[in-house]
């Protein structure tokens, strides 16, 4: 598992921050967004400038019960689409692990 991202949360539940692979190098904001029904995203994810290409859905882990974001990042230019979890680190940082 790799790190590919470092974000921010702030007090409306917004997380900040910036998304980083070999391929990819973008400012990124996870929203939360207005379910719709069961299976819509809880954020939305947008990269700076209000273009959309990504989702995530609060999940709890198993063991722990603690919080997390499973996120699917897509967009035409990318082979695949990405999956990754945002987990909760220290000082207030979000990781965006990067998992296959």
């Amino acid at each position: 598992m790799a790190q590919i991202g470092t974000f921010t949360r702030d007090e409306t539940g917004t997380f900040t921050g910036t998304i980083r692979t070999l391929t990819l190098n973008v400012k990124a904001v996870m929203k939360p967004a207005a379910r719709e029904h069961d299976k819509a995203p809880d954020y939305r994810v947008t990269a700076n400038g209000g273009v959309e290409f990504g989702a995530g859905w609060t999940k709890a882990a198993r063991e722990t019960g603690a919080e997390y974001l499973s996120v699917k990042l897509d967009d035409p230019s990318f082979p695949a689409p990405i999956y990754a979890t945002l987990v909760q680190g220290e000082n207030g940082e979000h990781k965006l692990i990067w998992s296959r």
